[in-house]
């Protein structure tokens, strides 16, 4: 079943946005009822019913199911490091950082992305793609060291601060999960060339969910006790709508030669997610972590467009001399072409490659 052109859909500009809209929200739904609740088993029960849900749209679209055992091992490797140890490190994290914070800590694994691309595929970081590194790690430097430190560093504090303290930190368990889907991002190339990237998608749900309801019942108690019907509320909308239709609508404008248009616009997650962990859960940032949010917005950005940036502003040699003006690029993805696009950033949802 082919996807209807994105040019004849009503409201494509909202469409476009909600994928981001629900993973930031779904992040403050998740944080506000984390405390009714455990980790692992809010992790699990995002994952298995939403993996259920995507393969039955792609039961009702006809999409050919995994057949090979090379197809379930890639996928079941796809599970295990983005399902089980991206949402276990994500809702283990939400426990001990702000919602907001923990989304663009979450939102950095592109600068990961960019790291693994160039040491496995040689795929080039280019001049803004290493200056947005270069600012991305001072971004995430202010907001996950204590402030006392910072501020100590620079003689404006006193800087006494337990180093345990920095271990206990829930935006370093937030950065794990950001390795962790960015290792899964990598992972995308292998899954792709065995089986349909949404059905792959749909399976490594509900595979990566079951190590981590296994997990929750050995080590957790009291899981649904004390979860009133505002809690229930919160996990359906972190189920159904950040992760089935998030997915859903990601893989869908994905296919359909979208790439750039989306690539451009995840930096909004963390965006909605301030917005609404201030509004909802009365979450306030310290100076020094506002700061560090607009460096790894900032960060972010130039990481995940540095190709459109070459091509505007050139810098796009390695030794970050300008190119000459004259010849244009070509657009990361065009739709005449079948060919990928670079590795992107997606809250946890890997690109997919057109099928054939």
């Amino acid at each position: 079943m082919q996807p209807k052109p994105i040019a004849n859909l009503p409201f494509k500009p909202l469409l476009l946005i909600a994928p981001f809209f629900f993973w930031g929200t779904a992040m403050v739904a998740m944080k506000g009822v984390i405390p009714h609740t455990t980790p692992l088993f809010m992790a699990g029960v995002r994952l298995f019913p939403a993996g259920i849900l995507v393969l039955l749209v792609c039961l009702i679209q006809g999409r050919p199911q995994p057949k090979t055992w090379k197809a379930w091992a890639w996928i079941a490797l796809f599970a295990l490091v983005d399902g089980a140890l991206f949402q276990g490190f994500l809702a283990e994290g939400l426990l001990r950082t702000k919602a907001g914070l923990g989304s663009v800590m979450i939102d950095t694994q592109p600068l990961a992305v960019a790291i693994l691309s160039l040491w496995l595929f040689q795929e080039r970081i280019r001049f803004w793609g290493w200056l947005g590194l270069a600012i991305g790690i001072i971004g995430i430097s202010t907001i996950g060291l204590p402030d006392e430190w910072i501020l100590g560093w620079l003689h404006l504090g006193s800087g006494d601060i337990a180093p345990t303290q920095l271990f206990e930190s829930g935006e370093w368990l937030m950065l794990l999960a950001a390795l962790s889907m960015a290792v899964g991002t990598v992972l995308v190339r292998g899954v792709c060339r065995h089986v349909d990237p949404v059905v792959g998608t749909g399976w490594h749900m509900i595979i990566g969910g079951l190590p981590l309801f296994a997990l929750s019942g050995i080590f957790e108690t009291e899981q649904w006790v004390h979860i009133d019907a505002g809690g229930w509320v919160a996990i359906a909308y972190s189920t159904v709508f950040g992760s089935a239709i998030a997915y859903g609508l990601f893989f869908y404008f994905a296919s359909s030669g979208s790439l750039t248009s989306l690539s451009s616009l995840t930096f909004l997650t963390p965006i909605f997610a301030l917005l609404f962990g201030n509004l909802f859960l009365g979450e306030v940032l310290s100076p020094l972590q506002s700061m560090g949010v607009g460096l790894t917005l900032v960060s972010i950005y130039l990481v995940n467009q540095r190709d459109t940036l070459a091509e505007k502003f050139g810098f796009d040699r390695a030794d970050g001399k300008s190119n000459p003006p004259e010849a244009e690029s070509e657009p990361l993805l065009s739709p005449a072409e079948g060919k990928p696009v670079e590795l992107s950033v997606k809250m946890g949802v890997p690109e997919s490659e057109p099928n054939a």
